[in-house]
């Protein structure tokens, strides 16, 4: 991302910030998408041989989601590296030793 580029974060949060009733289309549009987006990587880590894969895909997506957020705040789009070597550490602890 070149210099002076806003991080934008991500647009289901700014959606859901911006309609927060829970009855409005644009919100349940955003909450979908939260949902959906859990899935592949449950099915992905239930693949790698994890004991409790819902609970490290909610765990892994909740990262991704912080990444995204503090990001866009503080303006700096590499912070994903933080989520990175958290998601390590999470990954180690909860697949098996020979993934």
């Amino acid at each position: 991302m070149p210099d002076g580029t806003p991080v934008r974060g991500c647009p289901c949060i700014d959606a859901a910030a911006e309609f927060p009733d829970p009855k409005s289309v644009v919100r349940s549009y955003a909450r979908e998408q939260k949902l959906r987006m859990v899935r592949p990587v449950t099915t992905l880590v239930t693949e790698l041989g994890c004991c409790e894969p819902a609970a490290l895909a909610e765990r892994l997506v909740t990262l991704a989601d912080g990444a995204a957020s503090r990001a866009m705040v503080l303006g700096e789009a590499d912070y994903g590296r933080h989520a990175r070597t958290a998601a390590k550490t999470l990954l180690a602890r909860d697949l098996p030793s020979t993934v």
